[in-house]
């Protein structure tokens, strides 16, 4: 690859991923400054962080491939690099935590049921941790996701509900466990029996209150860990389409980059 070319297309790459990190940058500060919820609030950092990290990477890479600043070139293709090595550890790790534990299929029920003891330890602990609960419920209690449930349902009888497709978050966190052998008055509407509930402590957790439902059971949080693995499995997806072009764009900026070196030999 020629010198000028090289050079150019990793200015015209740079170029519009420089474009590309000011909306995220945008959005990162308008979501700190307008956020309400626990949820909201959670994402501004993050967001601003790789709008910031975008700009000022992007930014190297054109003034290095468009001035011939050699010592940017380099800087550039460092970070590039440690990105890359960073980017395929993140895919590998996300796999490996996401690769085990399912729903179980119920007998005569047309939603599954979720055990928290069926998925990766590394998971388990994020979500047992009372301070990363408080805020994945709070993000589940604004979303609202129960209470759709309950209206979407709440005409249904025992036997057409029982035949319902529930999301592993509808099924662990606004109901009870099929274990508990509540007696069904609606969607998030049970009546509980007198035992006490060995094998399975969401029984007890179990409230009817449309704010507490079963937010604090076992089977709320592998709902909840469910979802994340098939949010997680759709990222790694993208992140590998990511990484291809990471790798190109690297390829590019190291054409560049010898070039560079040869013009001034």
């Amino acid at each position: 690859m020629s010198f000028r070319l090289s050079n150019n297309l990793l200015g015209i790459l740079n170029f519009v991923t420089f474009l590309l990190s000011i909306p995220i940058l945008v959005a990162g500060i308008w979501l700190s400054r307008k956020a309400i919820t626990e949820c909201e609030r959670f994402l501004d950092k993050p967001i601003i962080i790789v709008g910031v990290f975008l700009m000022v990477v992007s930014l190297a890479g054109f003034v290095g491939a468009c001035c011939h600043v050699k010592w940017l070139l380099w800087l550039y293709l460092v970070v590039m690099f440690i990105l890359i090595v960073l980017g395929i550890a993140g895919t590998i790790f996300a796999f490996v935590v996401t690769n085990k534990g399912a729903g179980r299929v119920l007998s005569g029920k047309g939603y599954k049921e979720y055990r928290l003891g069926d998925y990766s330890n590394w998971l388990q602990k994020r979500v047992s941790d009372e301070n990363n609960w408080f805020k994945i419920k709070s993000c589940l209690v604004d979303s609202k996701v129960c209470s759709d449930f309950h209206n979407q349902h709440m005409n249904e009888s025992v036997t057409e509900f029982y035949k319902v497709h529930l999301s592993a978050i509808q099924s662990g966190c606004c109901k009870p466990s099929n274990d508990c052998q509540f007696t069904f008055l609606g969607p998030t509407n049970w009546t509980k029996g007198n035992g006490v509930f060995i094998n399975n402590t969401d029984c007890n957790t179990w409230s009817n209150d449309l704010g507490t439902l079963c937010f604090d059971c076992q089977a709320c949080k592998a709902g909840f860990i469910d979802n994340l693995r098939s949010s997680w499995k759709k990222v790694m997806v993208v992140n590998i389409i990511f990484l291809v072009c990471l790798i190109i764009v690297y390829s590019v900026g190291c054409c560049a980059f010898s070039n560079s070196r040869k013009s001034k030999s």
